[in-house]
Parts: structure tokens; sequence; C-alpha cells
């Protein structure tokens, strides 16, 4: 599937510090999802890095039994903090940032704003976990009528059975579930 990369945005999902000092062996990934930002950066498609924002003292997670519960305990994520900086294979400081407070990156924030007001209507993304923001975002995604592409060799699950049903049954319901190399392929093809 060729994409026209004037309608399409690709987006990296929780690929943050904080993110990868919390989630064991998840950075084995990061040499497949540079190399995917590596060549939609150079074919010029927009990218975007989704990811957890909290203001300082984080008021968007009640005090009660949350599982955003331990990310105030420990302080994390609060904006302009080492933790919600992106992995340094795959920023640029010119890269568009959006931070959600919840799971799924359409989660309380602007992305689908931003997303309709470029005109884009396909997506492609990855990144931690799979079984975390990478499902919620399809399903939202899905529901919003975006056409997406999901990169599973730069997902990351920490339960890999998990991670295989999903981009092997799930997925692939509602998106097209391509490796990197497939889809870098599709778009030179």
């Amino acid at each position: 599937m060729k994409l026209d990369l004037k309608k399409t945005a690709v987006l990296t999902l929780d690929l943050q510090k904080g993110i990868f000092g919390h989630v064991p062996d998840s950075e084995y990934m990061m040499p497949v999802a540079a190399k995917a930002v590596a060549f939609v950066r150079q074919n010029q498609f927009r990218i975007i890095h989704v990811g957890l924002g909290f203001s300082e003292g984080h008021p968007e997670i009640p005090d009660f039994e949350s599982p955003f519960l331990w990310v105030k305990q420990n302080n994390l994520f609060v904006k302009g903090t080492p933790s919600v900086e992106f992995h340094r294979d795959i920023f640029h400081p010119d890269d568009l940032v959006i931070y959600k407070q919840r799971v799924g990156a359409f989660s309380d924030n602007h992305l689908e704003l931003v997303l309709r007001s470029c005109h884009i209507d396909h997506l492609v993304f990855f990144g931690i976990a799979t079984s975390g923001i990478v499902l919620s975002t399809l399903r939202r995604a899905f529901d919003l009528d975006f056409r997406s592409v999901i990169l599973k060799d730069a997902c990351f699950d920490s339960d890999q059975e998990v991670h295989r049903v999903l981009t092997e049954k799930v997925f692939p319901k509602q998106a097209w579930v391509a490796t990197t190399d497939e889809f870098i392929a599709a778009q030179q093809g």
C-alpha cells in the first residue's frame, strides 16, 4: 500500500525516556523504530510524537487507585522533565509533540484536531506497548475513520504472546500490519 505523504501522519507512541525506564527490554525495538523514522523523515512524511505529559503536581491523575497513580507517586512524566523526552534516535527538535494523559494517543488532547486540520486520513504508528497505546490508538483511529498501518516490529509488549496475537489476529481486522521493511518497500514501489 503506497501512501500519499501529504495525507499521512506517522505517530510514534510513548517512546519516551520514562517508559524505557519502566518497561524492561523495551529499548530492543528502537533500532527498528529509528529506521522507520529515518525513512519517513527522509521522505517528508509528517511525524508526530505522542506521549505522556502531565502538569506539575499531576492534577490530571486522581488520588484513588488508578493505573496512573504510580506516575503521580513517582513524579514522572511532568512536561519539561527528562521522563517525557522522546528517544534521541527518533526525535528532532522541530518535530510536533502531542501529550496525552491516559492510554490512547487520542486521549484528551488535540491530536484529532491536528490531523483533521492537516487533511490526514492515513496513520502509520508504532510504540510501547502493543497491548496499551497501540491497541487503544488503533481502536479509536478506526472509529474515527482513519486508515491505519501498524509497524509490528517497531512495537513492543512485555508479553510476547499478547504482541503476537494482537499483530497477527486482532489488528489485521482494522489495519494493514506490516514490518518496517515491508512498509518501506511498499512506499518505494
